[in-house]
């Protein structure tokens, strides 16, 4: 379970988000969960070969259609032959029962309760698009990560198609699968720019939701900018540009495309809100992440400045933590696993550890420390105060470059 946790403003209810990504076969669904702290957290690239063209009253309007009330219908009629559903068998460590590979269960419990780690088979379905004729796939990468092996339903296909991943990203959660075509050029869809939208523009998201194969829905951009802040594995991950929309999407219908009424992937659907309605998000497609994109596809991997990397897993204390751990501060990051051989290993820092300032900078939040290490280099040693249980310690941290892998 991934559980997301975010700062939100005390008229905000508490949230459950999930990543929209179906998965199956005695697997624990990804989860993000938004809610109060407390609770218990350049120049444009040449785009891949696309053949997609926006309809005549598109142009006729700027780029976008309107006052047609046939423009949802026709964009689902250009785009759906070039969406697809994935679905994906991965093999994974665990616990014969996923209950146990809760992050949270293992901190109270330990790694060895509930017996010992089994490799377990698992399921996951979700959605993407094809970019190039020649089989070139854009997905998330939590629907694809780790994939032993990966099917491709394309629209008028009557069997899958056998695909691989040839780029991922787990930073921007993003993918480009490869299928073999067999020779046949496969429809395609063009790339958008989300940086032209507007809040209230229309939009259609398609994809697989709960295996219900090529759905389509419409609604409009809510808002643009919204961050979320993820719990992978343990380890704080944030989306700090979504798209906000009210367009129905579920789950299965991760990696699929949300396209402007001109038929252009405007964002990469990604998570919804399953308390509230209306509440979905997507990665935008804007010319930086085309850039990405043609990396992935190309290269097989983002090209990006070393970045600086502390290598424990935290989430905030809360009030649940302070009683039941009997901690001594009321508010910090607790360190709730550290990765062998990382610096913080090499630093001496242990579960259960809390870090209540950088360099003498107070810390409320895991995401402190996050942001905090983030505008640091690779090399440079930082000084964390840490409390391990009754007493203050300060403890030098030389920061590694992150792996890539992460």
């Amino acid at each position: 379970m991934w559980v997301w946790r975010e700062k939100t403003r005390k008229y905000l209810p508490f949230l459950l988000v999930v990543l929209i990504a179906a998965v199956a076969g005695g697997a624990v669904g990804a989860y993000l969960i938004v809610g109060q702290a407390g609770g218990a957290a350049s120049p444009e690239a040449s785009q891949p070969a696309v053949v997609a063209q926006a309809p005549a009253a598109a142009a006729a309007s700027g780029g976008v259609v309107t006052g047609n009330p046939m423009a949802v219908a026709d964009v689902a009629a250009k785009v759906a032959p070039a969406v697809v559903k994935i679905e994906v068998v991965s093999l994974t460590s665990g616990s014969a029962n996923p209950f146990f590979d809760d992050p949270m269960f293992r901190y109270f419990f330990g790694d060895s309760f509930g017996g010992p780690q089994q490799p377990r088979r698992q399921q996951g379905a979700g959605s993407g698009f094809i970019i190039n004729k020649d089989g070139l796939i854009v997905t998330n990468d939590h629907v694809v990560r780790g994939a032993q092996s990966i099917k491709v339903y394309v629209k008028g296909y009557a069997k899958p198609l056998t695909g691989k991943v040839v780029g991922e990203d787990r930073q921007l959660d993003l993918a480009v699968v490869k299928v073999d075509t067999g020779g046949k050029a496969l429809p395609t869809v063009e790339l958008g720019n989300a940086d032209k939208l507007r809040v209230g523009e229309w939009v259609v998201a398609i994809g697989d939701p709960f295996g219900m194969d090529w759905t389509v829905t419409a609604g409009v951009i809510s808002a643009k900018g919204r961050p979320l802040t993820v719990d992978d594995n343990g380890q704080p991950h944030q989306y700090k540009n979504m798209l906000q929309t009210d367009a129905a999407i579920n789950p299965g219908n991760s990696g699929g495309p949300l396209v402007d009424l001109s038929g252009r992937v405007v964002g990469i659907n990604t998570a919804v809100n399953i308390q509230g309605q209306g509440l979905g998000f997507a990665i935008p497609v804007d010319p930086q992440m085309v850039k990405y994109i043609d990396e992935l596809s190309t290269q097989g991997k983002i090209n990006r400045p070393a970045q600086p990397w502390l290598g424990v897993m935290m989430q905030d204390v809360t009030p649940d933590l302070v009683q039941g751990l009997q901690l001594t501060v009321e508010q910090g990051a607790i360190i709730t696993d550290v990765v062998p051989g990382s610096p913080a290993d090499d630093a001496g820092l242990q579960r259960g550890d809390v870090i209540v300032s950088v360099d003498r900078k107070a810390v409320t939040s895991a995401q402190d420390v996050v942001d905090m290490v983030g505008k640091m280099k690779v090399g440079q040693k930082t000084v964390l105060d840490v409390v391990r249980g009754q007493y203050h310690q300060y403890v030098t941290v030389t920061l590694g470059r992150r792996p890539e892998n992460l």
